[in-house]
């Protein structure tokens, strides 16, 4: 499908506009790396230690002008620059660690809540008004109302503290060497089940009510009572010509609620001290590293449009009408 030249303008412009924007708001913090820096050196900060310290971080004392051009041309070469926080390593190395732990959370767990909340969905709208949808519709409905912070500290206090089912914290144990073993993607598995679980239940609540919508007004189609007609089981009636139909509005639900996802992603890392973009984005925000948030907000703005930008795509391949109104 081609895609119109007025919607390539609009993401042009979103990214323009979340470039500008994240430039200028780690900038609107008090305080700036080179103080933060010298704070934690303590009594050590000497003179000659401070100047050493301008000196390598220099460009935030620079004009806010040469700062901008500084960035924009950064961004040009890939040059995302030097971490304050975890000095020597530059940007694009602590992202890189970073983005693949929460790539692996937000992609499972939008994988399992899609598959969980389409198919409750859809059996909601096959028995709508039944006592199967009168159940898990109202549900749904609490499930994505409950704040990610809640469902954190709650899962955290009572399945690690209290029952002690699952660790505390941590991406694994970490006694264990990273290695392509069963023993650590069984301890990667086992510290992955709380953060998964509570980023979760917001998305299968989300899922289930879309699907369900979408999935009544399918069911009033031609070609449904036509499978009907037919003599096909329920279950291929179900899915084959409904659930497949009413997908649609779901995916596009996804792309408009993949910022809350990293939202809830963020505060879940914080919580379960989870070593991805969310926990890395609270540690440079209290050092007052700016690099690392400026390339942090800006990655996960273009993970946003990409994620639009490809539903975009996948939504005209499903839909022929779509791929003809491309033209």
């Amino acid at each position: 499908m081609r895609i119109s030249s007025r919607r390539l303008g609009v993401y042009a412009v979103a990214l323009a506009f979340a470039i500008v924007v994240n430039f200028i708001l780690p900038r609107l913090m008090p305080g700036s790396p080179v103080d933060a820096m010298v704070a934690q050196l303590g009594p050590r900060a000497t003179p000659a230690a401070v100047e050493a310290i301008k000196a390598r971080f220099g460009e935030i004392d620079q004009p806010i002008m040469m700062q901008f051009l500084d960035y924009l041309k950064g961004l040009a070469t890939f040059d995302l620059g030097v971490s304050v926080k975890y000095y020597p390593q530059t940007v694009v190395q602590v992202l890189s660690r970073a983005t693949l732990w929460t790539v692996f959370l937000v992609v499972t767990a939008i994988i399992f809540s899609l598959c969980v909340g389409v198919v409750l969905g859809a059996i909601s709208a096959w028995r709508r008004g039944g006592r199967f949808d009168t159940i898990v519709s109202p549900f749904a409905v609490i499930l994505f109302s409950i704040p990610p912070v809640i469902v954190a500290l709650t899962s955290l206090f009572v399945f690690a503290v209290s029952l002690r089912w699952f660790p505390v914290g941590y991406a694994y144990d970490p006694n264990l060497d990273p290695g392509f073993n069963f023993t650590f993607f069984g301890s990667v598995f086992m510290h992955a089940i709380l953060p998964v679980l509570t980023l979760s239940p917001f998305l299968v609540g989300e899922f289930q009510t879309t699907m369900r919508s979408s999935m009544i007004v399918v069911l009033g189609e031609d070609y449904v009572t036509m499978g009907r007609a037919k003599g096909l089981s329920n279950l291929a009636v179900m899915f084959g010509y409904g659930a497949r139909n009413a997908l649609l509005p779901v995916l596009t639900n996804l792309a408009l609620i993949l910022g809350a996802v990293f939202g809830g992603s963020i505060v879940t890392e914080i919580v379960f001290n989870y070593p991805g973009l969310g926990l890395t984005l609270f540690t440079a925000s209290v050092a007052r590293d700016y690099p690392v948030i400026q390339g942090q907000l800006l990655l996960m703005t273009m993970a946003t449009l990409g994620a639009n930008f490809l539903v975009d795509i996948i939504y005209g391949l499903v839909d022929p009408r779509l791929r003809e109104a491309g033209r």
